[in-house]
């Protein structure tokens, strides 16, 4: 009777193995993560002046890695030494945890939803800040510099946002030679040129509004942001819906794992 009893409750080798070959997927991208974050503050010399890290009037890309990375650092590892070594405490605080990141990006969602107005008026600001730093931290201009290239768009809502930067700024105790311009990013690019132009942005808000809709992209990245929002709707909202499922397949595969062993580890005590 005790051998059929302890038949009966077996721990599921199938998901035992696929979450922790998933997760050792995910530890390892977590590991990239972090490393390439930590090699651009060793670049940046960071790492040896920590307290440069509050020097930085903008938004700092690397720290996008270091908290990605961080995440899935901590998520991969628990879910593959779980898995492995049927360890329960790791399992369900890996459960907890994406489920508390699935909540907060629930929530967050309903929130963008309910408060757009607020959320446009926060990324205008962030934006508008980080046209303040664009000067200060080389891996925010590459970021800006992609942003308005892809977006074909230049300031927050129009190039006249540059004015926030004090090297673009049209006043006239302005001695930089970017003064009353925009960043080589903001330019329309001409398919016949294999070189970038980085000086094309030179002086071109001096000009009549005419000649600046013929050098650069006039439309500001806040709206540009709206409008590619709407035209990729369906591809935005099922990337996020796989996603959740996602989240919810890993949530259930580990409270499964973790029920498997606990009534294996009760049948073997009334064995």
């Amino acid at each position: 009777m005790s051998g059929k009893h302890y038949k009966a409750h077996e721990v599921s080798c199938c998901i035992k193995y696929f979450i922790f070959g998933f997760n050792i997927i995910f530890w390892l991208l977590g590991v990239a993560f972090l490393g390439i974050g930590l090699w651009a503050w060793s670049e940046k010399g960071v790492l040896s002046n920590i307290s440069s890290i509050t020097d930085l009037g903008g938004f700092d890309p690397v720290w996008l890695f270091l908290v990605v990375g961080g995440v899935m650092f901590v998520l991969g590892f628990a879910g593959c030494i779980g898995a492995l070594r049927e360890n329960t405490f790791l399992l369900k605080f890996f459960s907890v945890f994406l489920g508390i990141i699935f909540f907060l990006e629930l929530t967050a969602g309903v929130l963008a939803f309910v408060f757009k107005d607020w959320i446009k008026d926060q990324l205008n600001f962030f934006i508008n800040n980080n046209i303040r730093a664009y000067r200060d931290d080389i891996d925010l201009q590459n970021l800006i510099d992609f942003t308005q290239e892809y977006w074909e768009c230049c300031g927050a809502f129009g190039a006249d946002d540059w004015n926030l930067n004090i090297y673009f700024n049209c006043t006239d105790s302005n001695p930089s030679r970017e003064k009353c311009g925009v960043p080589f990013s903001c330019c329309t690019k001409d398919p016949a040129e294999d070189v970038i132009n980085t000086q094309c942005g030179y002086d071109i808000r001096g000009k009549a509004d005419s000649e600046q809709n013929t050098f650069i992209y006039v439309k500001g990245c806040v709206p540009q942001f709206e409008k590619w929002l709407q035209d990729n709707l369906t591809v935005v909202a099922g990337i996020f819906i796989g996603i959740a499922l996602l989240q919810i397949f890993g949530i259930c595969l580990a409270q499964n794992l973790v029920s498997d062993i606990e009534a294996v580890r009760e049948s073997c005590l009334f064995t």
